[in-house]
């Protein structure tokens, strides 16, 4: 094209209508979407503190120095599968959210994964429980972090039973962790010598008395009651557990899948004996400790617990991942992201060294707890005494049993 004076004034006026800073090289962004309980039943246990715990992830990734920048989005997704389907949909095709984190809910998790798969985006699933997100539901855009119903039932339940703990009952919420909770459970129990002798599903949210429910788990003759649920709902079962003296006439209670939470607001004395399992504890050893500190202000008089410590490990290693591939390669492909966090051995101080593994489980190790009386605690938050440690490669299930399609058998 010849220079005329036209093009000239053109090209130079088109220059002064450009605002400067978008002639510089804008720096390439990462957009991360929380997608939390806020206000419901699990708000103690995500809720708004998964957003401190992901803000130091960043930090402490690294990732801004390297010329990324992260940019963070939050939603409560209300317990409702619709709501937080349309509030997820919403980010990744105009949001331009990456990867989306927490979910804390199964059955929205698992409505999350065909959806997030299409759009080839990341599900960072640090919150919802069920096994089958890494079983049938599993896809190459997703992984499963910080627990699950068949880790923490089989860590939790196979110990009970060979405490003596041989018959048992549950109580279960009619959705599907509540639902895939029990059947873990149950496999396991049994695969132990234990018997189950009965069960109740009730309905989930909304449920807050349990008098009736456990007045059939009484009359069953059961050992042991378990509570395949966590949260508000698991703190009033144990307390009107112990309203109706249920421990005093020497009925165990097991709880797969309690938090630290749970036992606070449950109390101590009412919680003392009960037995349960997490893959993060504040006060386990110097590294759980370090991260504890960090995150400290934003917590106040509480402590973080598996779903908002496993917020930072998942979002540390992902953020990890994309430093090194870049971010347009990773915003491009959200599976070539989950690809490279596979390949990529994981270390941090929540979980220590672990791994993803082929079908999107993250490996590392679980503990079985008891809770202390609390004549036994030394500090404020001390209510753990450890049992027993279940390795790394032990504590999820075996990868040929989870019916993940991806995987070849």
């Amino acid at each position: 094209m010849s220079l005329t004076r036209r093009t000239i004034l053109s090209g130079a006026a088109g220059l002064t209508a450009t605002p400067l800073r978008s002639r510089a090289q804008a720096r390439p962004a990462i957009k991360l979407g929380i997608l939390a309980d806020m206000t419901g039943t699990y708000r103690d246990l995500g809720g708004p503190l998964v957003e401190p715990c992901v803000r130091q992830a960043i930090q402490d990734s690294g990732i801004e120095a390297r010329g990324i920048d992260v940019q963070v989005v939050v939603a409560d997704h209300l317990n409702k599968v619709d709501s937080g389907l349309a509030i997820a949909g919403e980010w990744m095709d105009r949001g331009g959210v990456d990867a989306l984190v927490d979910i804390s809910n199964s059955s929205l998790a698992l409505a999350l994964a065909p959806a997030v798969r299409d759009r080839d985006k990341v599900q960072l699933n640090t919150g919802a429980g069920t096994s089958d997100l890494t079983g049938k539901a599993c896809t190459p855009n997703l992984v499963h972090w910080s627990f699950d119903s068949w880790e923490s039932a089989h860590s939790t339940c196979a110990a009970t039973v060979k405490l003596g703990g041989d018959s048992w009952f549950f109580i279960t919420p009619d959705y599907a962790f509540g639902i895939a909770a029990q059947r873990d459970a149950t496999a396991f129990v049994e695969a132990a010598g234990g018997k189950v002798l009965g069960a109740v599903r009730y309905p989930f949210p909304g449920t807050t008395d349990f008098s009736s429910v456990l007045l059939q788990a009484q009359s069953s003759g059961a050992k042991v009651i378990c509570p395949a649920v966590a949260g508000n709902d698991l703190v009033n079962i144990v307390k009107q557990a112990g309203e109706f003296g249920l421990m005093q006439k020497g009925i165990k209670v097991a709880a797969p899948i309690t938090y630290i939470n749970d036992v606070h607001g449950i109390g101590q004395e009412l919680a003392a004996g009960l037995l349960l399992t997490e893959t993060f504890y504040w006060d386990l050893n110097d590294r759980t400790r370090a991260f504890t500190r960090k995150v400290q202000p934003a917590f106040k008089d509480t402590k973080p617990n598996p779903e908002q410590a496993g917020a930072y490990s998942g979002v540390l290693h992902y953020l990890r991942c994309v430093a090194e591939m870049g971010a347009p390669t990773a915003k491009a492909s959200g599976r070539a992201a989950i690809a490279a966090m596979k390949a990529k051995p994981t270390d941090d101080d929540v979980f220590g060294i672990g791994r993803v593994r082929e079908d999107g489980q993250k490996l590392h190790p679980a503990y079985l707890f008891e809770v202390k009386p609390a004549t036994n605690s030394r500090y404020a938050w001390d209510y753990y005494r450890l049992i027993a440690t279940t390795p790394l490669e032990d504590t999820w299930r075996p990868l040929a049993e989870g019916g993940c399609p991806m995987i070849k058998t």
